[in-house]
């Protein structure tokens, strides 16, 4: 009696009054089954299709698809072709199971109902242990409870697959997050005396990295050299791209590269690694010299930092220097240009995706460099510094673009403060005073999401 595959339910199959299922009988008898095909459709409201094998290496060729659910009998003997091992038959209360293990084996998909004696409980419930979704006794066997079993056999497996590729799913997810996590920056600042603050927040949603990077190191002669930069997209491919970029950043930084050379070899690295020759990547770099009061700028196609010193409105650096972005032009070169800082000085660096967000009615209009060096200096009129001074201009600029940035957006601010630097000798003690938003000490955190 041919009947079409059933479709998935949203509830429990046995509850319902209608719906087709197949059934693969295996058994040494077939036979022996008193359960017809008329019985068991009126008794289960279905039209049901009843297959039969009388050993393992049938079952196997009348397994399909439409399969949904499997009735096995557990006196069923198991020999060496049906296991694959070539032996003679299996036997022993140790292998009593054998079918069934073989039978989970080979339709890891499919629901399965074991059949037994009813003085054989101890083996049943074993049967359903082992994986089977229930069994049945065959003196109890009738057309009703038969119909019932099959269809919440059938649900049960369904509800065990989506809650184990739930379960993977956290799994990766969790995997996944360790690693993004162990791929952002852990800036090398101890001694240099400067403040460090991080913001950090990707555009894609559910993740941990954007294409945006970052980092910041002392060298052993004291200077500290930051980066900030930006891979053009926003997916899986763009984050790995931004992760190698800065950490050969870091290394060409702690050999002694800085500058056109170090961009230039950047530039390489970023034309072998990228997917297509489209890709390129902003980049800015501030190499800050061991007394803090000057530093070297070069950008590549990079915003300009924003410069703020004690008792003067933040101001842009100067950008005119500026060369292309990496990637774009073959032999390129970035002029490192000198600039002075001060004694007391606040220096923010940031990706465009500050930059680019909706302000206005109908949100026409981006809020720019302007609107950003405009909104810093109201909050620093309100005495804010530090993590509470990002945390402040990263909340507006959200709230100006009327909800969440869609592109990425890294943001880092360092700092000197010459006050805070002869309370500790001339130098900044090794552990920093803590971020108000993570508890980690300045110097040595991760940025918060």
């Amino acid at each position: 009696m041919p009947v079409p595959v059933p479709q998935q339910r949203s509830v429990p199959a046995a509850e319902t009054s209608h719906g087709d299922l197949t059934l693969l009988v295996i058994e040494d008898d077939p036979a022996g089954t008193t359960i017809t095909v008329p019985e068991l459709s009126a008794a289960a409201g279905t039209r049901v299709r009843i297959r039969t094998a009388r050993n393992l290496t049938e079952a196997a060729r009348l397994l399909t698809d439409d399969v949904d659910c499997i009735l096995l009998d557990l006196a069923l003997p198991v020999t060496g072709s049906d296991s694959g091992s070539g032996d003679g038959p299996v036997s022993g209360r140790a292998d009593e199971l054998a079918a069934l293990t073989h039978v989970l084996r080979i339709a890891p998909l499919h629901a399965v109902l074991a059949l037994t004696s009813e003085d054989d409980t101890e083996l049943a419930a074993e049967a359903v242990r082992v994986g089977a979704q229930d069994y049945l006794f065959r003196g109890e066997l009738d057309a009703r409870v038969l119909s019932r079993a099959i269809r919440y056999a059938v649900e049960r497996k369904r509800a065990d697959i989506a809650q184990h590729q739930l379960t993977e799913s956290r799994l990766r997810a969790q995997e996944n997050a360790r690693l993004e996590r162990g791929l952002l920056p852990t800036p090398l600042l101890d001694g240099s005396g400067l403040s460090f603050a991080a913001r950090y927040r990707p555009g894609r949603s559910r993740a941990l990295l954007g294409g945006d990077f970052y980092d910041v190191v002392r060298t052993p002669d004291g200077t500290v050299h930051a980066m900030i930069g930006d891979v053009c997209g926003h997916g899986p491919d763009e984050a790995a791209l931004g992760v190698e970029l800065r950490i050969a950043w870091r290394a060409l930084t702690l050999a002694g590269l800085c500058g056109d050379e170090l961009l230039s070899t950047l530039q390489q690295v970023l034309e072998h690694e990228r997917q297509s020759e489209e890709i390129f990547a902003t980049l800015c770099t501030v190499d800050i010299a061991p007394d803090g009061r000057r530093a070297g700028l070069c950008l590549a196609g990079h915003p300009a930092p924003l410069l703020a010193r004690h008792g003067r409105p933040a101001r842009l650096l100067p950008y005119e220097d500026g060369g292309p972005a990496l990637g774009l032009l073959p032999r390129a070169r970035w002029p490192r240009r000198q600039v002075e800082l001060g004694g007391a000085w606040s220096l923010m660096m940031y990706t465009d995706g500050l930059i680019e967000g909706r302000v206005g009615t109908g949100g026409s209009e981006r809020l720019g460099q302007d609107g950003m060096v405009e909104m810093v200096n109201g909050r620093l009129e309100q005495g804010l510094a530090g993590e509470e001074l990002l945390e402040a201009a990263v909340a507006e600029v959200r709230e100006l673009n009327g909800g969440e940035l869609t592109d990425d957006v890294a943001v880092l601010l360092l700092g000197r403060d010459p006050e805070r630097i002869r309370r500790w000798g001339g130098s900044a003690p090794r552990s920093h005073p803590a971020s108000s938003v993570t508890g980690r000490p300045l110097g040595v955190q991760r940025p918060p999401l």
